[in-house]
């Protein structure tokens, strides 16, 4: 009978590891930080990016639906790196990045931030590309 039983059990889980997550067990999985690596400002004259540069694990973790809370921890974490982010639509182009980027651009090296973009709708943000007020800057 323990034979049988683990047998009916196994033809199961052998499947489920082959058949990929759905967005919802992809969201139900525990990312856990950090999930940004490092931050860095550069400079092109006048204007200014941030860099933000995620873990291996803040990509996998981004672009998951479900994972809102992980994005804002993320949020705090580049804070917590670069406490000059803080500043108007920062924070919307960094969600928007969280959410998109990894879909858009798998792999990108950072994800960039612009203080000197328009503050938009997250409509208009997503429909930008969360680069609003013109393409990604050219530096």
């Amino acid at each position: 009978m323990r034979r049988l039983l683990t047998a009916a059990l196994a033809v199961p889980f052998s499947v489920a590891l082959a058949v990929p997550l759905s967005s919802q067990a992809q969201a139900d999985q525990v990312y856990a930080p950090p999930f940004i690596d490092h931050t860095e400002w550069v400079h092109w004259g006048d204007l200014s990016s941030l860099r933000v540069y995620p873990t291996p694990t803040g990509r996998q973790a981004s672009g998951v639906i479900g994972t809102k809370a992980n994005g804002d921890e993320a949020w705090t974490e580049v804070l917590a790196d670069s406490p000059d982010a803080d500043q108007p639509g920062m924070r919307e182009q960094f969600i928007c990045h969280w959410q998109l980027a990894e879909l858009g651009q798998p792999g990108k090296v950072s994800w960039n931030l612009e203080p000197w973009r328009p503050v938009v709708s997250p409509d208009a943000m997503i429909n930008a590309g969360c680069n609003p007020g013109g393409t990604e800057e050219p530096f």
